[in-house]
């Protein structure tokens, strides 16, 4: 039975061009951390425009991302899978499960971004293996054309994270088959040599100027920024997308809150030891 992919966060940010996002807003997501299809189904009903599955600091495994994909695809949000790091082997067995939407972390030069696209692609314009008729990525070969066409259904952030990388922003912005660039502050303010400042006066200057480069190359750019304030900022300063929090980050501030409400303190905490 022929079926037809969703269209990809790609897609939702060349809907209206770099610097207007969806009617004229940023697009605003959240990380989904915990490794829970359950956790990721909850967030997808919340009203967010994407989310993120993380496979970089999160505890997902290929199993534990294809039941996120399967909770969130009834709920019609991109769902955003961020790779360990640009392995072809690794984003090819993602886009197998059905990713439809890569974050390739700390990619730092033109070569490593077009290396980033390549995984994405099929031969002749890439190098992903061809295993469609197996895999949920074509459902099982239900989707007419998928290999011919198989771009058309991918897309692909990278994330600009480092000092070297602020300074190829635009070189990596102009690479065909990416789709968006976002900017990651708490590894960019270490190597800044701001380790913890991702709000350093000299951090959030870098972070204009990749914003100011990907968009002088018609590319969308993205923000993570947990602290209101300074999404707030990034927002105003011309953000496409922005992560605004995490389901992990969530929970732990929100049973702090219930503790500090509701229990008294006395005596050592029982954070004092692990």
């Amino acid at each position: 039975m022929p079926l037809r992919l969703a269209p990809t966060f790609g897609d939702a940010l060349r809907a209206t061009g770099p610097s207007s996002g969806a009617n004229g807003r940023a697009l605003i997501g959240m990380w989904v951390s915990t490794g829970n299809a359950l956790s990721a189904e909850i967030c997808a009903g919340s009203g967010l425009d994407w989310l993120l599955v993380d496979m970089e600091h999160g505890p997902n495994t290929l199993t534990t991302v294809l039941a996120q994909l399967q909770a969130v695809a009834a709920y019609g949000v991109p769902a955003v899978v961020r790779v360990p790091f640009g392995d072809p082997v690794v984003i090819k067995q993602v886009l197998d499960l059905g990713a439809q939407n890569l974050l390739v972390p700390m990619v730092s030069s033109e070569d490593e971004a077009r290396a980033a696209v390549a995984a994405t692609r099929y031969p002749p314009e890439g190098v992903r293996g061809v295993g469609s008729a197996l895999a949920r990525s074509a459902r099982w070969a239900r989707v007419p054309g998928y290999v011919q066409n198989a771009s058309s259904h991918v897309s692909l952030v990278v994330q600009v994270e480092s000092a070297p990388a602020v300074e190829a922003a635009s070189a990596i912005a102009t690479v065909d088959g990416v789709d968006g660039v976002l900017v990651g502050p708490a590894d960019l303010a270490a190597s800044m040599g701001f380790p913890g400042e991702q709000t350093h006066p000299e951090v959030v200057a870098a972070v204009r100027r990749v914003f100011d480069d990907v968009h002088r190359a018609g590319k969308a750019v993205g923000v993570n920024a947990f602290d209101p304030a300074a999404a707030d900022a990034y927002i105003a300063g011309g953000a496409d997308f922005v992560s605004v929090g995490a389901d992990v980050t969530l929970l732990a501030r929100g049973s702090e809150a219930l503790a500090a409400r509701f229990i008294p303190t006395q005596g050592p905490s029982v954070t004092d030891t692990y």
